[in-house]
C-alpha cells in the first residue's frame, strides 16, 4: 500500500478543516496505509497533552481518539518552526510525537509511492 503524508494547517481556528485532516489520517491508518500526519500552524497545539481532548466539533469523531489512532499506527510530526513560534519543545509533546523540519517533510512527500494532502 502507498504511503500518505497529511499536513494539517488548521486547529481550533478552522475546526472542520482540522477535523478532516485527522479523520483522513485515522481512516488511512485503519485501512493499512503508512501515514505521516504533520501538525503545522495552529494544529501544532494538538501535540500537547490534553489539547486534542478539549477540541469539540459536533457530528465529528473526538479528535483525541483520531490522534490516538494515528499515533498507534502512523507517525505524527510537529513542524519545527511552528513548534518554536509557540514555545513547544520536545519535552512538551505527547509520547511518539516528533518535531522535525521541512527537509524531513519533503523527503516523505517525495518518497516513492507517497501521496500528499494538505488541510
Amino acid at each position: 500500500m502507498r504511503s500518505l503524508v497529511i499536513k494539517a494547517t488548521a486547529g481550533s481556528d478552522a475546526p472542520e478543516r482540522c477535523s478532516q485532516a485527522f479523520t483522513v489520517a485515522a481512516v488511512a491508518v485503519a485501512s493499512g496505509a503508512a501515514v505521516s500526519l504533520w501538525l503545522t500552524g495552529e494544529s501544532a497545539w494538538f501535540a500537547l497533552p490534553g489539547r486534542a481532548a478539549a477540541f469539540v466539533l459536533p457530528e465529528s469523531a473526538p479528535l483525541d481518539d483520531l490522534l490516538d489512532a494515528v499515533l498507534t499506527g502512523g507517525q505524527v510530526t510537529v513542524c519545527t518552526q511552528c513548534a518554536a513560534r509557540r514555545g513547544i519543545g520536545p519535552d512538551d509533546v505527547l509520547p511518539n510525537v516528533r518535531i522535525a523540519g521541512a527537509a524531513v517533510f519533503v523527503s516523505e512527500v517525495l518518497a516513492e509511492g507517497a501521496q500528499g494532502l494538505v488541510y
